[in-house]
């Protein structure tokens, strides 16, 4: 139990150092989330935008942020010739939960970004019930976290993978982004827990559906 869990590190802290020294993610998600919220404030400069719209255009920067930077876990080790290896040295549990783990922190940095670039340059934006939404915000980073994590698995053999990987994900975080909108506004408009229980039950649930399922089948794939 203890070597795996400090297999788990290894690969975490690997992804992470890999990371620190291209930057491409990080790179890539803050020119896109500043690219498109200037946009944004620009195309709406003189119109009062209502919390849906406000929920909708956070929720896709968050989708599209998460296209551009959470398929690489895999993706990097088979451009990098470094999965063999992977594979010999580490069990296929250590590495789905330390692709898992990089990719949740890396998808509430990201969140956390998109949300503060949004305050910062929209005015109107008022959250009223701000421990609402940042429940909501920690509980979508991980629902985008084990979505993106078994997907990058499943196209990191394939050829197109950028392209293959967004249309794969999006019909599997339809669920997790219908929800997350309607709560997110709600946090906006100043709904109390007892009105956000239901979405945020769901929002559990999907994670705690979807990592299980991803963890039995990722033998599978990691081996294929």
């Amino acid at each position: 139990m203890k070597k795996n869990l400090n297999r788990i590190a290894s690969i975490f802290f690997k992804d992470l150092k890999s990371e620190y020294r291209n930057r491409y993610g990080i790179s890539a998600i803050t020119l896109f989330i500043l690219t498109s919220i200037t946009m944004l404030v620009f195309s709406t400069a003189q119109e009062k935008l209502t919390p849906t719209l406000f929920s909708g255009l956070l929720w896709v920067i968050m989708f599209f942020s998460a296209m551009t930077g959470l398929s690489k876990g895999f993706v990097r080790e088979e451009e990098k010739q470094t999965s063999m290896l992977l594979k010999i040295t580490s069990r296929p549990t250590a590495v789905y939960f330390g692709k898992l783990i990089y990719n949740l922190i890396f998808a509430i940095v990201m969140n956390f970004f998109a949300w503060l670039m949004f305050m910062v340059f929209f005015d109107g934006l008022i959250i009223k019930n701000i421990g609402g939404f940042l429940i909501i915000l920690l509980l979508a980073s991980i629902g985008l976290a084990s979505a993106t994590t078994v997907i990058s698995a499943i196209i990191s053999k394939a050829g197109m993978k950028n392209s293959l990987f967004t249309v794969l994900s999006f019909p599997v975080l339809i669920p997790l982004i219908i929800v997350g909108i309607e709560a997110t506004t709600k946090t906006f408009e100043g709904a109390g827990l007892n009105e956000l229980l239901s979405d945020l039950q769901i929002l559990i649930a999907y994670s705690g559906i979807l990592i299980p399922i991803s963890y039995i089948v990722f033998d599978m794939i990691w081996e294929e």
